[in-house]
Protein backbone atom coordinates (compact mmCIF):
# COMPACT_ATOMS: atom_id res chain seq x y z
CA UNK A 1 0.00 0.00 0.00
CA UNK A 2 1.37 3.38 -0.76
CA UNK A 3 2.61 5.35 2.71
CA UNK A 4 1.14 8.38 1.70
CA UNK A 5 -2.85 8.82 -0.04
CA UNK A 6 -4.33 11.83 -0.73
CA UNK A 7 -7.94 12.36 -1.76
CA UNK A 8 -9.77 15.39 -2.93
CA UNK A 9 -7.97 17.53 -0.49
CA UNK A 10 -8.94 21.62 -0.17
CA UNK A 11 -8.85 23.84 2.39
CA UNK A 12 -10.55 26.56 2.24
CA UNK A 13 -10.32 29.75 4.55
CA UNK A 14 -13.24 32.78 4.84
CA UNK A 15 -10.96 36.25 4.72
CA UNK A 16 -12.36 39.22 5.81
CA UNK A 17 -12.13 42.20 3.30
CA UNK A 18 -11.59 45.90 4.29
CA UNK A 19 -11.83 49.22 2.86
CA UNK A 20 -8.71 51.29 3.73
CA UNK A 21 -8.79 54.02 5.63
CA UNK A 22 -11.03 55.46 8.70
CA UNK A 23 -14.60 55.11 6.44
CA UNK A 24 -13.64 51.38 5.20
CA UNK A 25 -12.73 50.08 8.88
CA UNK A 26 -15.72 51.85 10.12
CA UNK A 27 -18.29 50.43 7.93
CA UNK A 28 -16.55 47.03 8.24
CA UNK A 29 -17.18 47.55 11.67
CA UNK A 30 -20.74 47.19 11.04
CA UNK A 31 -21.39 45.44 7.98
CA UNK A 32 -18.11 42.96 7.53
CA UNK A 33 -17.48 41.42 4.01
CA UNK A 34 -15.60 38.14 3.21
CA UNK A 35 -14.41 36.32 0.76
CA UNK A 36 -13.71 32.23 0.61
CA UNK A 37 -9.80 31.97 -0.56
CA UNK A 38 -8.80 28.63 -1.80
CA UNK A 39 -5.74 27.63 -0.59
CA UNK A 40 -5.82 23.70 -1.59
CA UNK A 41 -8.63 22.66 -4.27
CA UNK A 42 -8.92 19.40 -4.90
CA UNK A 43 -5.34 17.93 -4.55
CA UNK A 44 -4.87 14.33 -5.50
CA UNK A 45 -1.83 12.44 -5.74
CA UNK A 46 -0.19 8.66 -3.52
CA UNK A 47 3.58 8.31 -2.55
CA UNK A 48 5.08 4.64 -2.00
CA UNK A 49 7.57 3.93 0.68
CA UNK A 50 11.02 5.33 0.23
CA UNK A 51 9.98 7.82 -3.24
CA UNK A 52 11.01 11.48 -2.99
CA UNK A 53 8.78 13.70 -5.04
CA UNK A 54 9.17 17.61 -5.54
CA UNK A 55 6.21 19.33 -4.61
CA UNK A 56 6.22 22.48 -6.92
CA UNK A 57 4.30 25.79 -7.63
CA UNK A 58 4.46 29.36 -7.30
CA UNK A 59 4.11 31.41 -4.59
CA UNK A 60 0.58 30.81 -3.29
CA UNK A 61 -0.23 27.80 -5.10
CA UNK A 62 -0.68 25.85 -1.75
CA UNK A 63 2.41 23.97 -1.05
CA UNK A 64 2.92 24.32 2.64
CA UNK A 65 -0.73 24.45 3.35
CA UNK A 66 -0.87 21.12 2.06
CA UNK A 67 2.46 19.65 4.20
CA UNK A 68 0.65 21.39 6.80
CA UNK A 69 -2.49 19.19 6.21
CA UNK A 70 -0.01 15.98 5.56
CA UNK A 71 1.49 16.72 8.53
CA UNK A 72 -1.48 17.22 10.82
CA UNK A 73 -1.16 20.78 11.60
CA UNK A 74 -4.20 21.85 9.96
CA UNK A 75 -7.62 20.49 9.37
CA UNK A 76 -8.41 19.67 6.09
CA UNK A 77 -12.13 21.44 4.91
CA UNK A 78 -12.99 18.28 3.12
CA UNK A 79 -10.73 15.11 1.34
CA UNK A 80 -8.98 11.96 2.66
CA UNK A 81 -5.39 12.31 3.48
CA UNK A 82 -3.35 9.05 5.37
CA UNK A 83 0.10 9.61 6.24
CA UNK A 84 1.59 5.91 7.16
CA UNK A 85 -1.66 4.95 7.94
CA UNK A 86 -2.48 6.85 10.17
CA UNK A 87 -5.14 10.37 9.86
CA UNK A 88 -2.62 13.38 10.00
CA UNK A 89 -5.22 15.98 12.09
CA UNK A 90 -5.78 13.17 14.88
CA UNK A 91 -2.09 14.04 15.67
CA UNK A 92 -1.81 10.65 17.37
CA UNK A 93 1.15 9.94 19.44
CA UNK A 94 2.36 6.86 16.85
CA UNK A 95 2.06 9.25 14.03
CA UNK A 96 4.17 11.70 15.21
CA UNK A 97 7.07 9.73 15.64
CA UNK A 98 6.75 8.80 12.16
CA UNK A 99 6.74 11.97 10.40
CA UNK A 100 9.21 15.42 10.70
CA UNK A 101 8.42 18.80 9.35
CA UNK A 102 10.89 20.91 8.58
CA UNK A 103 10.54 24.43 7.10
CA UNK A 104 13.56 26.52 6.47
CA UNK A 105 11.83 29.69 7.38
CA UNK A 106 10.67 28.69 11.17
CA UNK A 107 12.89 26.94 13.63
CA UNK A 108 12.68 24.59 16.20
CA UNK A 109 16.01 25.08 18.45
CA UNK A 110 15.65 27.38 21.42
CA UNK A 111 17.10 30.78 20.78
CA UNK A 112 19.00 31.13 23.69
CA UNK A 113 20.51 28.02 24.23
CA UNK A 114 22.97 25.06 22.76
CA UNK A 115 21.58 23.17 20.10
CA UNK A 116 22.28 20.36 22.40
CA UNK A 117 19.70 21.08 24.65
CA UNK A 118 17.12 20.71 22.03
CA UNK A 119 18.21 17.42 20.85
CA UNK A 120 18.02 16.39 24.80
CA UNK A 121 14.53 17.88 24.46
CA UNK A 122 13.28 15.92 21.52
CA UNK A 123 15.19 12.53 22.94
CA UNK A 124 12.94 12.84 25.85
CA UNK A 125 9.74 13.42 23.89
CA UNK A 126 10.16 10.95 21.13
CA UNK A 127 11.51 8.62 24.24
CA UNK A 128 14.25 7.61 22.27
CA UNK A 129 16.63 4.95 23.91
CA UNK A 130 20.25 6.75 25.66
CA UNK A 131 22.33 4.49 23.55
CA UNK A 132 20.12 5.09 20.21
CA UNK A 133 20.58 8.57 20.79
CA UNK A 134 24.40 8.71 21.17
CA UNK A 135 24.37 6.70 18.26
CA UNK A 136 22.29 8.71 15.98
CA UNK A 137 24.23 12.11 17.42
CA UNK A 138 27.38 10.72 16.20
CA UNK A 139 26.19 9.56 13.12
CA UNK A 140 24.81 12.60 12.16
CA UNK A 141 27.23 15.02 13.67
CA UNK A 142 30.32 13.10 11.30
CA UNK A 143 27.72 13.41 7.94
CA UNK A 144 26.79 17.43 8.48
CA UNK A 145 30.32 18.30 10.36
CA UNK A 146 28.27 19.17 13.67
CA UNK A 147 31.49 18.85 15.85
CA UNK A 148 31.72 22.45 17.64
CA UNK A 149 28.08 23.71 16.93
CA UNK A 150 25.98 21.97 19.43
CA UNK A 151 27.46 23.30 22.42
CA UNK A 152 27.36 26.90 20.91
CA UNK A 153 24.16 28.79 21.50
CA UNK A 154 21.91 28.57 18.02
CA UNK A 155 21.36 32.63 18.19
CA UNK A 156 25.27 32.60 17.41
CA UNK A 157 25.57 30.16 15.06
CA UNK A 158 24.94 31.24 11.13
CA UNK A 159 22.15 30.52 8.91
CA UNK A 160 23.83 27.30 7.59
CA UNK A 161 24.99 25.94 10.73
CA UNK A 162 21.53 26.41 12.27
CA UNK A 163 20.37 24.78 9.41
CA UNK A 164 22.06 21.42 9.67
CA UNK A 165 21.29 21.82 13.58
CA UNK A 166 17.63 22.15 12.50
CA UNK A 167 17.42 19.04 10.10
CA UNK A 168 19.26 16.62 12.62
CA UNK A 169 17.03 17.60 15.48
CA UNK A 170 14.35 16.98 13.20
CA UNK A 171 15.25 13.39 12.14
CA UNK A 172 17.09 12.20 15.68
CA UNK A 173 13.51 10.48 15.96
CA UNK A 174 14.47 8.57 12.38
CA UNK A 175 11.05 9.09 11.16
CA UNK A 176 9.48 7.30 8.17
CA UNK A 177 8.26 10.03 6.71
CA UNK A 178 9.60 13.85 5.80
CA UNK A 179 8.02 17.23 4.87
CA UNK A 180 10.78 19.05 3.58
CA UNK A 181 9.31 22.99 3.18
CA UNK A 182 12.54 25.19 1.48
CA UNK A 183 15.10 23.78 3.66
CA UNK A 184 17.97 25.22 1.99
CA UNK A 185 16.46 28.71 1.51
CA UNK A 186 19.16 30.97 2.28
CA UNK A 187 22.12 28.95 1.93
CA UNK A 188 25.11 28.84 0.35
CA UNK A 189 26.16 26.54 -2.55
CA UNK A 190 27.91 24.63 -0.76
CA UNK A 191 26.01 23.95 2.14
CA UNK A 192 22.91 23.54 -0.03
CA UNK A 193 25.31 20.69 -1.68
CA UNK A 194 25.69 19.21 2.20
CA UNK A 195 22.27 19.20 3.04
CA UNK A 196 21.11 17.47 0.02
CA UNK A 197 23.77 14.76 0.62
CA UNK A 198 22.51 14.46 3.65
CA UNK A 199 18.69 14.12 2.76
CA UNK A 200 20.07 11.41 -0.20
CA UNK A 201 22.13 9.33 2.64
CA UNK A 202 18.96 9.65 5.19
CA UNK A 203 16.64 8.22 2.30
CA UNK A 204 19.15 5.39 1.15
CA UNK A 205 19.72 4.05 4.45
CA UNK A 206 15.81 4.23 6.42
CA UNK A 207 14.43 3.90 2.88
CA UNK A 208 12.26 7.59 4.31
CA UNK A 209 9.80 9.02 2.07
CA UNK A 210 10.15 12.95 1.03
CA UNK A 211 8.23 15.03 -0.12
CA UNK A 212 10.18 18.62 -0.79
CA UNK A 213 9.42 22.09 -1.54
CA UNK A 214 12.02 24.23 -2.74
CA UNK A 215 12.74 27.20 -5.17
CA UNK A 216 16.23 26.19 -5.94
CA UNK A 217 15.46 23.58 -8.71
CA UNK A 218 19.25 22.15 -8.02
CA UNK A 219 17.84 20.55 -5.04
CA UNK A 220 14.89 18.76 -6.82
CA UNK A 221 16.70 17.62 -9.30
CA UNK A 222 19.72 16.34 -7.29
CA UNK A 223 16.85 14.46 -5.08
CA UNK A 224 13.91 13.32 -6.42
CA UNK A 225 12.49 11.88 -9.29
CA UNK A 226 9.41 12.67 -9.64
CA UNK A 227 7.23 16.03 -9.19
CA UNK A 228 4.18 17.39 -8.79
CA UNK A 229 3.41 20.73 -9.46
CA UNK A 230 0.34 22.60 -8.12
CA UNK A 231 -0.84 26.08 -9.48
CA UNK A 232 -3.45 28.10 -7.41
CA UNK A 233 -4.09 24.83 -4.83
CA UNK A 234 -4.76 22.44 -7.52
CA UNK A 235 -2.37 19.57 -9.34
CA UNK A 236 -1.92 20.55 -12.71
CA UNK A 237 1.71 18.18 -13.33
CA UNK A 238 2.30 14.89 -11.65
CA UNK A 239 4.85 12.69 -13.04
CA UNK A 240 9.08 11.57 -13.55
CA UNK A 241 11.23 15.24 -14.62
CA UNK A 242 11.61 13.73 -18.11
CA UNK A 243 7.93 13.82 -18.14
CA UNK A 244 8.35 17.90 -18.00
CA UNK A 245 10.95 17.85 -20.31
CA UNK A 246 9.03 16.27 -22.76
CA UNK A 247 6.81 19.53 -22.71
CA UNK A 248 9.33 21.09 -23.89
CA UNK A 249 8.94 22.16 -27.84
CA UNK A 250 12.57 23.87 -28.00
CA UNK A 251 16.19 22.98 -27.78
CA UNK A 252 18.46 25.15 -26.41
CA UNK A 253 21.84 25.03 -29.04
CA UNK A 254 25.15 26.38 -27.06
CA UNK A 255 27.58 27.52 -29.71
CA UNK A 256 31.56 28.26 -29.28
CA UNK A 257 32.85 29.85 -32.79
CA UNK A 258 36.45 29.85 -34.21
CA UNK A 259 35.58 33.54 -35.70
CA UNK A 260 33.21 35.98 -35.48
CA UNK A 261 29.81 35.54 -36.96
CA UNK A 262 27.29 37.65 -37.53
CA UNK A 263 23.18 37.69 -36.33
CA UNK A 264 21.75 37.20 -39.22
CA UNK A 265 23.76 34.17 -39.91
CA UNK A 266 22.90 32.47 -36.99
CA UNK A 267 18.74 33.65 -37.18
CA UNK A 268 18.63 31.19 -40.04
CA UNK A 269 18.83 28.17 -37.56
CA UNK A 270 16.42 29.44 -35.03
CA UNK A 271 16.08 32.18 -32.38
CA UNK A 272 18.79 33.95 -31.41
CA UNK A 273 18.77 33.88 -27.78
CA UNK A 274 22.17 35.38 -26.90
CA UNK A 275 24.98 36.58 -28.97
CA UNK A 276 28.50 37.51 -27.15
CA UNK A 277 31.86 37.25 -28.74
CA UNK A 278 32.55 33.83 -29.91
CA UNK A 279 29.74 32.21 -27.79
CA UNK A 280 25.70 32.31 -28.92
CA UNK A 281 22.92 30.26 -28.24
CA UNK A 282 19.86 29.19 -30.46
CA UNK A 283 16.25 28.54 -29.82
CA UNK A 284 15.64 25.11 -32.33
CA UNK A 285 12.35 23.18 -32.55
CA UNK A 286 12.99 19.76 -30.71
CA UNK A 287 11.74 18.24 -33.52
CA UNK A 288 14.43 19.39 -35.78
CA UNK A 289 17.10 20.19 -33.67
CA UNK A 290 19.46 17.19 -34.63
CA UNK A 291 19.11 17.83 -37.83
CA UNK A 292 19.70 21.85 -37.79
CA UNK A 293 22.62 21.38 -35.12
CA UNK A 294 24.19 18.86 -38.11
CA UNK A 295 23.80 22.50 -40.68
CA UNK A 296 25.16 24.60 -38.27
CA UNK A 297 28.35 22.25 -37.51
CA UNK A 298 29.09 21.74 -41.82
CA UNK A 299 27.98 26.21 -42.47
CA UNK A 300 29.56 27.76 -39.63
CA UNK A 301 32.76 27.94 -37.99
CA UNK A 302 32.19 25.97 -34.99
CA UNK A 303 34.55 24.71 -32.07
CA UNK A 304 32.05 23.35 -30.05
CA UNK A 305 28.78 22.95 -29.51
CA UNK A 306 26.02 21.54 -26.39
CA UNK A 307 22.38 20.47 -26.89
CA UNK A 308 20.53 21.13 -23.63
CA UNK A 309 16.68 21.17 -22.80
CA UNK A 310 15.50 24.46 -21.36
CA UNK A 311 15.77 25.26 -17.65
CA UNK A 312 13.15 23.39 -15.57
CA UNK A 313 12.48 27.15 -13.92
CA UNK A 314 11.71 27.79 -17.88
CA UNK A 315 8.89 25.09 -18.78
CA UNK A 316 7.05 25.31 -14.49
CA UNK A 317 6.93 29.28 -15.28
CA UNK A 318 5.33 27.96 -18.85
CA UNK A 319 3.26 25.77 -17.06
CA UNK A 320 1.70 28.09 -14.76
CA UNK A 321 1.18 31.07 -17.42
CA UNK A 322 -0.80 28.25 -19.56
CA UNK A 323 -3.11 27.94 -16.42
CA UNK A 324 -3.63 31.50 -16.34
CA UNK A 325 -4.66 31.96 -20.07
CA UNK A 326 -6.84 29.05 -19.29
CA UNK A 327 -8.50 30.56 -16.08
CA UNK A 328 -8.75 34.19 -18.48
CA UNK A 329 -10.40 32.78 -20.90
CA UNK A 330 -12.93 30.62 -19.06
CA UNK A 331 -13.50 34.20 -17.07
CA UNK A 332 -14.07 35.64 -19.85
CA UNK A 333 -16.18 32.90 -21.75
CA UNK A 334 -18.44 33.15 -17.69
CA UNK A 335 -18.76 37.11 -18.63
CA UNK A 336 -19.90 37.13 -21.92
CA UNK A 337 -22.87 34.26 -20.60
CA UNK A 338 -23.61 36.42 -18.53
CA UNK A 339 -24.00 39.49 -20.69
CA UNK A 340 -26.17 37.05 -22.67
CA UNK A 341 -28.42 36.65 -19.99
Amino acid sequence: MPIIEVENLQKHYTVAEKEAGLGGSLRSFFSRKTKTVKAVDGVSFTLETGEMVGFLGANGAGKTTTLKMLSGLLHPSSGQVTVAGFTPYQRRASFLKNITLVMGQKQQLMWDLPALDSFLVNAAIYEIPEARFQATLKEYSDILELDGLLSKQVRKLSLGERMKCELAAALLHQPRVLFLDEPTIGLDVNMQVRIREFVAEYNRKFEATVILTSHYMADVTALCSRIVVVDKGKVVLDGSIEKLLERATDKIVGLEFSSRVERSELERYGVVQSLDGLSAKLLIPRSQASVLAARVLTELPVADVTIEDPPIEELIGQIFSEGKASRDTELEQVQKEQVRA
